[in-house]
C-alpha cells in the first residue's frame, strides 16, 4: 500500500507544480460561475426579506406579521450579515430598523425605514411587495391612533380594527404555478445551479486533460523505472489510478470550499456531497486511465479530453441544465456520468435527500467507474510493452 499511495502522491505533485493548471484549475472554474450566477442566477422560488435591528418592537412584530401575511419570507439577522446576503443574492430586500424608527411608530409618528434590494431583476419585484406591505402596516396603525383620538381606548380601538378586517372580505388573486420546470428550481441560491453544472464539467476536464502527465510517464520510462523497484505491475497501475482519482479530488473539493465560501453556495449536507464527489471523480479518474494508455502523443491526449469531455458535459446538464433537454436528449444524456451525479446533487441540494435517494445514482456511478477502471488497467499494462 506504501507504494501505491507514494505513487499517487507523486502524479498530484506532477500535477499541482504545473503551472498552466493555476488558471484553469483554480481561476477560470470561480470565473464562470460568477459569471454565470450573476446572469442566470434565480433565487428562490418564494420572495425572501430579512429584517435587522427593532428587536421585540412593536414595529419589528407589526412588519413580520403583515409580510407573512403577504407570502414572503421573513428572516431575522444583524445588519453586517444582513448586507452580505444582499450583495449574495441569498434574500431579495434587506430591511433596516433603528431604535428611532421604532420608537417613532410607536409613539404615532412618522418612521423612516432604510430598505436595500439586492441586485438580481426578481428582487425589484419584491421591493414593490415588501413597499405594500409597509403601507398597509402604517395604515392600520394610523388607523389605530385615529380611533385613540377620538376616546377609544387602544385594546378596544385594536379589537374594533380586527373586527372590521373579518367581517369584510378583500378580493383575492390566487396564481398557481404549474411549470414543473420552475418548481423543480425552488429553493436554490443564484450560484448553486451554476456551481453543480461547473464542478461536474472542470473534474472531468481536469482529469481527462491530466492523461496527458500519464503518457509523458510512459514516454520518459517513469513507470519502468518504478517497476524496476520492488513494485509490482499490478502495484504501478494501482498508484497511477489513484494518482488520476487524487487530481480528481482536488479540482472538485477546491471548486466545491471555494464556492461555498465566496458565493455561499449551499450544498446540502457536507457528507452526501462529498460521497456523490468522491464516486464522481473515480470515474473521471478511470476514463483518464482509459485514454492515457490507448494514446500515445500527451498533445493530442489533450485535445481529445477537451472535446470529449465537453461533449459529455454538453450532453449531461451541465451547459444546460437537463430539466430543459427533450424526452430523447434526456434518455441520451443518462448514458453520461455528469448527468447521474447532477441528479444526485439535485437531490441533495433542492429535496434535503439521504442516502437511500441517491442510492440508485451513488450504483450507475460505481458501476461506471468500475468498467473504465477495469479497462484502464487492463490497457495500461498492455501499453508498458509497447514502444513509443
Amino acid at each position: 500500500m506504501r507504494h501505491i499511495m507514494g505513487i499517487a502522491r507523486v502524479e498530484v505533485q506532477r500535477f499541482l507544480r504545473d503551472r498552466s493548471n493555476i488558471f484553469f484549475v483554480f481561476i477560470f472554474p470561480m470565473l464562470l460561475i460568477l459569471l454565470l450566477g450573476s446572469q442566470f442566477g434565480a433565487n428562490s422560488g418564494r420572495s425572501q426579506v430579512a429584517l435587522s435591528g427593532g428587536s421585540g418592537t412593536a414595529l419589528e412584530n407589526a412588519l413580520k406579521v403583515q409580510l407573512e401575511e403577504d407570502d414572503l419570507q421573513v428572516s431575522f439577522a444583524g445588519a453586517e450579515t444582513v448586507k452580505q446576503q444582499l450583495g449574495r443574492a441569498r434574500i431579495d430586500v434587506g430591511i433596516f430598523i433603528s431604535d428611532d424608527d421604532a420608537a417613532a411608530y410607536s409613539a404615532g409618528q412618522e418612521a423612516d425605514l432604510e430598505v436595500i434590494a439586492a441586485s438580481q431583476a426578481s428582487a425589484q419585484a419584491v421591493l414593490q411587495e415588501v413597499r405594500t406591505s409597509v403601507q398597509t402596516v402604517s395604515t392600520a396603525q394610523l388607523q389605530r391612533l385615529l380611533l385613540q383620538e377620538a376616546g377609544v381606548s387602544a385594546a378596544e380601538a385594536t379589537t374594533a380594527l380586527e373586527r372590521a378586517e373579518t367581517s369584510v372580505v378583500p378580493p383575492g388573486l390566487e396564481i398557481v404555478d404549474t411549470d414543473d420546470v420552475s418548481q423543480e428550481f425552488l429553493g436554490l441560491g443564484q450560484f448553486d445551479l451554476g456551481a453543480t453544472q461547473q464542478l461536474l464539467l472542470f473534474v472531468f476536464l481536469s482529469s481527462l486533460t491530466g492523461a496527458a502527465t500519464l503518457i509523458n510517464a510512459r514516454r520518459l520510462g517513469v513507470i519502468s523505472r518504478v517497476m524496476a523497484a520492488p513494485v509490482t505491475s499490478w502495484q504501478a497501475v494501482a498508484g497511477q489510478a489513484l494518482g488520476r482519482f487524487g487530481i480528481a479530488v482536488v479540482q472538485g473539493s477546491y471548486i466545491m470550499v471555494g464556492t461555498a465560501v465566496l458565493f455561499g453556495v449551499q450544498w446540502g449536507n457536507p457528507w452526501l456531497a462529498g460521497l456523490v464527489l468522491a464516486f464522481f471523480c473515480a470515474v473521471s479518474a478511470a476514463a483518464a486511465m482509459v485514454i492515457g494508455s490507448v494514446m500515445d502523443n500527451d498533445s493530442a491526449a489533450s485535445g481529445v479530453g477537451v472535446g470529449f469531455g465537453l461533449v459529455l458535459a454538453g450532453l449531461g446538464g451541465s451547459m444546460v441544465p437537463p430539466e430543459f433537454f427533450s424526452d430523447a436528449l434526456q434518455t441520451v444524456s443518462r448514458l453520461t456520468p455528469h448527468r447521474w451525479a447532477y441528479d444526485a446533487f439535485a437531490e441533495i441540494q433542492r429535496h434535503e435527500g439521504t442516502l437511500t435517494g441517491i442510492l440508485p445514482q451513488l450504483a450507475v456511478l460505481a458501476g461506471m467507474a468500475a468498467a473504465l477502471l477495469a479497462l484502464g488497467s487492463f490497457l495500461l499494462r498492455r501499453s508498458l510493452s509497447r514502444a513509443l
